[in-house]
C-alpha cells in the first residue's frame, strides 16, 4: 500500500516537471493533479492499514523519492503541500470513518485537496492561476477513486455472500 502511494507521488511530481499543464474549459491544470488527487484517497487506505505513522512513513519516503525525481522547487511543495494536507485529511478521516468510510474518504479528500492546492501550485509554479483548476482536477480524480472503492465493494461483498 505505502508503494502505491510512493509510486502515485512519484508520478504526480514526475508529471508536474515534465508535461505541459493542461486547459480545460479555461482552468489550466497542472499534469500531476490527477495523480495527486488518487494519492490522497491512497493515504486514507493506508491510514486504515498502517495508522498514521504508516501515512507519515508514506510522505517521508515520497518526500526523499520527490528530492530525486523532481525539481528541487517542486520537490519542497510537494512536501509542504502533503504535510499540511495530510493533517487536514487525517483530522477529517479519524472523526468520520466509523461512521461512513465513503464519506469519510470524500470529506477528507475535498479538505485535503483544498489545502495541498493552496499550497503546491504557487509554491511550485510561483502563481495562483492553476489552484482552481487543481482543486477541480483533484475532485474529479476523488470521484473516481470513490467510485472504485464503492464498486471494489461491493463486488467483495458479493464475493462473501455467495452461496
Amino acid at each position: 500500500m505505502i508503494g502505491y502511494l510512493l509510486s502515485v507521488v512519484a508520478a504526480a511530481n514526475v508529471a508536474s516537471v515534465h508535461w505541459p499543464p493542461l486547459v480545460v474549459a479555461g482552468l489550466v491544470v497542472p499534469a500531476g493533479t490527477v495523480f495527486a488527487g488518487t494519492s490522497l484517497t491512497a493515504r486514507d487506505l493506508v491510514h486504515d492499514r498502517l495508522g498514521v505513522r504508516g501515512v507519515a512513513v508514506g510522505i517521508a519516503a515520497g518526500a526523499g523519492l520527490s528530492a530525486m525525481l523532481a525539481s528541487p522547487q517542486i520537490a519542497v511543495a510537494s512536501v509542504v503541500a502533503f504535510t499540511a494536507s495530510e493533517i487536514v485529511d487525517a483530522l477529517i478521516y479519524t472523526r468520520m470513518r466509523d461512521s461512513s468510510r465513503l464519506g469519510a474518504v470524500a470529506a477528507s479528500n475535498t479538505g485535503g485537496l483544498v489545502v495541498d492546492s493552496a499550497l503546491f501550485v504557487p509554491l511550485a509554479f510561483g502563481s495562483f492561476t492553476a489552484v482552481p483548476g487543481q482543486i477541480v482536477g483533484k475532485g474529479v480524480a476523488t470521484l473516481l477513486t470513490l467510485a472504485a472503492l464503492q464498486i471494489a465493494s461491493v463486488t467483495a461483498h458479493r464475493e462473501v455472500t455467495r452461496p
